[in-house]
């Protein structure tokens, strides 16, 4: 209950969004491949600004 407003630090976010990018691209995968390539680029930018945070 008191971790109810706590604010979700830089990397917690970043991880989520690499999930849901890499979420989307499996989902593109079987029907888009060249959309699918495109989400798997923007997850990998994400992973390399998580490798940046300390």
């Amino acid at each position: 209950m008191f971790g109810l407003f706590k604010k979700k630090t830089e990397k917690e976010r970043l991880q989520d969004q690499y999930a849901k990018l890499m979420k989307e691209a499996h989902t593109l995968s079987t029907t888009n491949r060249k959309l699918s390539d495109e989400k798997v680029y923007e997850a990998e930018q994400v992973l390399k600004q998580m490798e940046k945070l300390p």
